[in-house]
């Protein structure tokens, strides 16, 4: 026997297939968010409540974890602690001939150099303090920089 469906005929929303272009963009978004780490799931965080599920919405740059996304205090000559070393960590994720710092949690010289350096690819004031702005460099880091490293 052969059924046939005429337009007045309602289909029953659950036995409609999802939209062709509808399912790509879906796809396609979730592909970007798996390349980029987005869909992480911290260790430890494996089903022990339906919160505790929830994927990291952001990836760390060099996987830098010396404290949370979220932390970002301002930062100059003579402060120190864990923000330092999270603002050194991601500031030796930039490639090229540029020095690495040693992540020691001490905000001297050397550090101020790289971010005043950093500042200036992005556009910033080079000042060599880090703010808000900078936080967000340090995070987001430009592909290349064409300022010639200083000293």
């Amino acid at each position: 026997m052969t059924v046939f469906r005429t337009a007045s005929s309602p289909v029953p929303s659950s036995s409609q297939p999802p939209k062709p272009l509808k399912r790509r963009v879906v796809a396609l978004a979730g592909a970007a968010a798996l390349t980029l780490g987005a869909l992480a799931v911290a260790p430890g965080a494996a089903a022990a409540s339906p919160e505790a599920a929830v994927p990291a919405l952001t990836a760390v740059p060099g996987g830098c974890a010396y404290t949370a996304t979220s932390d970002r205090p301002v930062l100059r000559a003579g402060s120190g602690g864990a923000a330092v070393k999270q603002a050194q960590c991601l500031s030796n994720v930039w490639g090229g001939l540029v020095p690495k710092l040693d992540v020691d949690g001490k905000f001297g010289a050397a550090t101020q150099a790289k971010v005043t350096w950093i500042q200036g690819c992005h556009g910033l004031p080079a000042d060599g303090v880090i703010g808000a702005r900078t936080w967000e460099a340090l995070y987001n880091p430009v592909p290349d920089c064409y300022d010639p490293y200083p000293g």
